[in-house]
């Protein structure tokens, strides 16, 4: 897509990016809003997606829409940016949504769920599909409106200490795995732990867990899983297009320019982009770091996938029964992704079972 398109689709004609300039500076005030992440600073692709986001912020509004990024636990821990928002401590928050399902269980989807949708079909979703119209009406209820910004793509299964060579094994397993991940894995006779990121080695260290998922092998090798965990599963069916989103306060959002307002969705659909893409590349290196260094891949087993999916969907539909927002989101995903499997299975799979080599 050419620049012209681009903006064009991220709902700024070439007209209003042409404003962005010395003019546009002069004529509007200056603003400073703080954004705290979930994430901590030494995790560059995820935190790094803030920073970028805060960078093209500044440059499409002269300097004028000033955004300062926090990481996780300098203002608040690292599973309470939503709240932040939303109380108006800062206007701005980086996290994953289904952190929060304790407050809407329907706010998973906005992230990711298992044998969910994959990043191309996640904003397909969000942004042609109705998504995100879906989402802003849930998350008006918080005082918050939602911006995809990032995504971490089909993520690994997680490590573990021992070989998972059946579903026997991971009875009473102690796994950080948040969100419907964890409440899949529960039915599957796992103890899931929800932790932050900065928390998870020190407890995978010390035994408090047995296991964790995170990301993929770029994110994974930085916070150091494999010195204390070997055994390396894939393909990570809980989370398989993981979304990033921008939270803002919504009333300060109502406050602000609009020109100021097109400058944060135009950013968001960047960082959404240049996420994937860095992930993409340096996943493929880390991989190949962590097999040298003695990281023992497993595919999972095929008796742990059909179980996991069999009680996902079990999962997917009591939830759906019980709560009518649920219901909504619940409804709309699925005939959305039905027709995406449809289309991807033809094409995408079809390409990708002949070409790709397997281990």
């Amino acid at each position: 897509m050419n620049r012209r398109n681009f903006l064009k689709k991220a709902g700024i004609g070439v007209a209003a990016s042409a404003a962005f300039g010395p003019v546009f500076a002069q004529a509007q005030p200056t603003v400073r809003w703080r954004l705290t992440s979930s994430f901590p600073k030494s995790l560059d692709t995820l935190f790094g997606g803030a920073e970028e986001f805060a960078q093209r912020v500044a440059e499409l509004t002269g300097g004028k829409l000033q955004i300062r990024v926090y990481q996780a636990g300098e203002i608040v821990p690292g599973l309470q940016v939503l709240d932040a928002v939303q109380q108006g401590t800062v206007e701005m928050g980086q996290t994953a949504s289904y952190y929060y399902v304790g407050k809407s269980q329907a706010l998973a989807f906005d992230a990711g769920v298992p044998f969910g949708l994959t990043y191309r079909q996640q904003n397909a979703w969000m942004y042609h599909g109705g998504g995100i119209g879906l989402f802003r009406s849930i998350f008006a209820d918080f005082g918050i409106i939602q911006f995809p910004a990032g995504n971490t793509g089909v993520q690994m299964g997680g490590w573990f200490r021992k070989e998972i060579k059946s579903l026997a094994d991971l009875k009473g397993l102690k796994m950080r795995i948040p969100g419907p991940g964890g409440q899949v894995m529960s039915r599957l006779g796992v103890v899931p732990q929800v932790l932050a990121g900065g928390d998870i080695y020190p407890a995978l260290e010390r035994g408090a867990i047995d296991a964790t998922e995170w990301v993929g092998p770029y994110d994974d090798e930085k916070l150091g899983f494999y010195k204390v965990a070997k055994y390396y599963y894939y393909p990570g069916w809980h989370e398989p297009g993981t979304q990033l989103t921008l939270y803002v306060n919504l009333k300060e959002w109502q406050k602000l320019p609009k020109e100021y307002q097109q400058a944060i969705e135009v950013a968001a659909s960047e960082v959404n982009l240049t996420m994937q893409a860095k992930y993409d590349q340096l996943n493929a290196a880390a991989l190949q770091r962590l097999i040298k260094n003695g990281v023992r891949l497993r595919k999972w087993p095929a008796e742990v996938l059909k179980a996991a999916q069999k009680a996902a969907f079990e999962w997917f539909e009591e939830e759906s029964a019980k709560d009518a927002t649920y219901r909504k989101v619940y409804t709309a995903w699925k005939k959305f992704r039905e027709e995406q499997y449809r289309w991807f299975g033809v094409a995408e799979l079809g390409y990708e079972q002949f070409a790709f080599p397997a281990f």
